[in-house]
């Protein structure tokens, strides 16, 4: 495994920084070339002067750890450079899209190719669990193809909520995504390495029939189904599914985690690894239950970003209407401007 040391060398003498790929509350993603071979990579610059002591202690988790993975699989980092204010993470650029995005540009999906991504994923996830790493927040946006080829590999992504432990001891911080985290998290109980193992049986649910093992309009209610495993698989959507494909997602999808299938589990299954699995397209209803949890999920995005700006016209509305009270001055509507946010 790798072992990269903080460079303090001025890291705009070896990159050029390009367009802008993502941004975080304290992170944002760039494309850089570097100036030797003309290499593109992605760089992660955080600013160290934006975090609390807490923030600070998870982004040094993420760096110890992606200091630590070197697989085929999982994204990989190359070099850190940091400064006083500034840390510069310069990753491997992956261009090939989300999982599921690609699915549904492809327009068909088929057994064989979900029971190659759950290959792909548990032996990833048996390099990193064997190595202390616990990802727990495996989820699709979080499985990104390399490049746009036929051929690309598919990588586990963002490692921001890992955890390396150096022994098999336990975790209890309560993290994850709400619909892919795991009961034992849910219960507030001590969990390790399986928590991945049932989000990858999630994904694997989605990758069959289009839509999620595990739904309700509240939080509270998604929870207690999760809780108690309470899924099924409704026709006409799983009608045509295998039974082989089925025993691997129950596998996954097991309350107990000591009963759940583990990465070796699932690369000795027949269905997994030996081929068995149908190259038969999943069908129109399939195609248009992705498209739908795919808009859903992006839809999600888009209001999370009107809720922030809702509420930064709001405290915005009420600083107005104070000033207002103390000047005893009019204010119009019309001279704030969210749009400028």
């Amino acid at each position: 495994m790798g072992n990269k040391s903080s460079n303090n060398t001025d890291i705009k003498k070896v990159y050029d920084f390009k367009e802008k790929l993502g941004t975080g509350s304290f992170a944002t993603v760039k494309r850089v070339v570097r100036k030797s071979d003309k290499e593109a990579f992605a760089c992660k610059i955080i600013r160290k002067n934006k975090l609390n002591k807490e923030e600070l202690a998870v982004v040094h988790d993420e760096v110890e750890i992606m200091q630590r993975v070197e697989h085929k699989h999982c994204v990989r980092l190359f070099e850190i450079y940091e400064t006083s204010s500034k840390l510069y993470m310069v990753m491997e650029i992956l261009t090939g899209g989300e999982l599921f995005d690609r699915i549904v540009a492809k327009g068909s999906y088929s057994e064989k190719e979900a029971a190659d991504v759950v290959k792909t994923v548990a032996e990833a996830l048996k390099y990193l669990h064997a190595n202390g790493i616990v990802h727990r927040d495996l989820k699709p946006e979080n499985l990104i193809y390399q490049n746009q080829t036929e051929e690309a590999l598919l990588k586990i992504t963002d490692f921001g909520l890992a955890k390396y432990r150096s022994r098999d001891t336990a975790l209890s911080t309560a993290c994850g995504t709400p619909g892919y985290v795991a009961p034992e998290v849910l219960e507030g109980k001590q969990y390790s390495k399986e928590v991945d193992l049932w989000s990858l049986g999630v994904i694997l649910y989605i990758l069959l029939c289009g839509f999620p093992p595990f739904y309700d309009e509240s939080t509270a209610g998604l929870y207690r189904q999760i809780k108690k495993g309470q899924y099924d698989f409704p026709d006409p959507y799983w009608l045509d599914i295998s039974n082989d494909a089925k025993d691997v997602v129950k596998g996954l999808l097991t309350v107990n985690p000591k009963k759940r299938f583990t990465p070796t589990d699932l690369l000795g299954s027949p269905w997994v690894s030996k081929g068995i699995a149908s190259t038969k397209d999943l069908g129109d209803n399939f195609n248009k239950n992705i498209k739908l949890t795919t808009s859903k999920k992006t839809l999600r995005k888009g209001i999370r970003a009107v809720i922030a700006i809702n509420r930064f016209v709001r405290a915005l509305k009420k600083v107005l209407e104070k000033e207002k009270d103390k000047s005893g001055e009019s204010c119009e509507d019309g001279d704030t401007k969210s749009g400028d946010t």
